[in-house]
């Protein structure tokens, strides 16, 4: 089945102006839904208000370009603008950005540094945080609703790849960096660095969070898939499985299931709490071996994400294809044409779907279905309960292989 068109926001381009060079390598929607944030390629962030945006693909029709949007978008002016009310911002980052992500805070979740009397930074429930990570390593954050530079983190030494915020509003930001390492940032103590974490051998391409923020899934170069706990800042375990660099990863909503996707082809499905591949969405027919996997080929798979009822994954590959899988079906269930794909994420409802090109973005409808009574009961188990709890569950053999997603 062909997915719908919800709209596209392109990049204003002048004459003569070529797309290459203006890779659109990340896309965030904010947590509350508020804004939608994508880099415009080189060192161009946009900020637009989400709501509004899906209301003038409605009235408008589909294509909107930047420049159109922005005359239907209210801008902030000066001081009258409400802090907490989203409009328009257009960032200069200083370098070309390869990632962002939006972090919002939660009060009572405390700093874990001793002088927070000290802190220049009381990050109040009406915050959002956008982290932006650049060419030079810099990390910057700005305040989503005013445009406003709050923070300069300078540790790394090469491009920052990737960013995310813990989902428990502590504004713990962990950062993926082609130096080979994961720093962990603690925003409520001004920034500070609170731990490096190092264990791959090769580029750092991508990390996720665990709903409960407890675990860290991190993916590089050399086929490495890393989880981390981060209460001890240790190492879990290593999972094994890729033929070629790993480049994106994602939990479910749940936090029982991992998806990671690769270079090889392939996109898997784990369980993370005893690294076992419990699915395999090949991107290409027929499966290629490990050698060839291992190769150059036209199905590389740039990102992956889970939607948020928890059956559907969204994967982007070099085919100029955009698929939807169920995660208990072998072929996609939808599929989009999209050249030249970078990022893709689901927005905060899971209704649509984002992803990048050439500094535009393109929005499509997710494929609808009503979640079963038996799949709701699921995921609530799931989300309070690893795999190691619930095979010690006096129930059937039948409903233990349900809750643990093996049938």
């Amino acid at each position: 089945a062909r997915s719908r068109t919800v709209g596209e926001l392109l990049a204003p381009t002048a004459p003569f102006d070529k797309k290459c060079g203006r890779e659109n390598w990340t896309v965030a929607f904010a947590p509350d839904g508020s804004y939608l944030a994508w880099s415009q390629g080189h060192r161009i962030v946009k900020l637009v208000p989400w709501a509004q945006c899906l209301n003038n693909f409605l009235l408008h029709g589909t294509k909107n370009g930047a420049d159109a949007v922005s005359t239907r978008l209210p801008r902030q002016s000066g001081e009258s603008g409400q802090k907490n009310k989203p409009c328009e911002h257009i960032i200069d980052c200083g370098d070309i950005v390869w990632s962002l992500a939006f972090g919002s805070s939660v009060p009572e979740k405390q700093s874990r540094c001793v002088n927070i009397e000290w802190h220049r930074f009381k990050f109040g429930q009406d915050q959002l945080l956008l982290a932006t990570g650049l060419n030079n390593g810099r990390i910057k954050i700005w305040d989503a609703y005013t445009g406003k530079l709050l923070l300069n983190l300078m540790d790394h030494t090469e491009v920052v790849r990737d960013l995310t915020f813990a989902p428990d509003g502590s504004l713990i930001l962990v950062s993926a960096s082609r130096d080979k390492t994961l720093r962990v940032w603690d925003l409520k103590d001004d920034g500070n660095m609170m731990k490096v974490l190092r264990g791959h051998a090769n580029w750092v391409y991508g990390c996720a969070f665990s709903p409960d923020s407890s675990i860290l899934c991190s993916v590089g170069a050399s086929k490495a898939v890393f989880l981390w706990d981060m209460d001890k800042y240790s190492m879990l375990r290593k999972l094994e499985g890729h033929h070629n660099d790993v480049v994106a990863c994602e939990f479910s909503p749940d936090g029982a299931l991992l998806a990671t996707a690769s270079y090889d082809t392939r996109v898997y499905i784990w369980d993370p709490h005893i690294g076992v591949i419990l699915r395999e969405f090949g991107h290409l027919f027929p499966p290629p071996t490990p050698i060839f996997a291992g190769g150059a080929n036209d199905r590389w798979v740039r990102s992956v994400c889970f939607s948020h009822d928890g059956l559907h994954v969204a994967s982007l590959a070099d085919d100029k294809m955009v698929r939807f899988w169920r995660i208990d079906e072998e072929y996609p269930v939808q599929v989009a044409p999209l050249n030249n794909g970078l990022c893709c994420t689901f927005s905060t409802d899971g209704s649509v779907l984002a992803a990048g090109q050439d500094g535009s973005v393109y929005f499509w409808a997710t494929p609808s279905q009503v979640s079963s009574l038996q799949h709701l009961c699921r995921m609530a188990i799931r989300r309070v309960m690893p795999t190691s709890q619930v095979r010690n569950l006096p129930i059937p053999c039948k409903v233990l292989e349900f809750l643990c997603y093996q049938i």
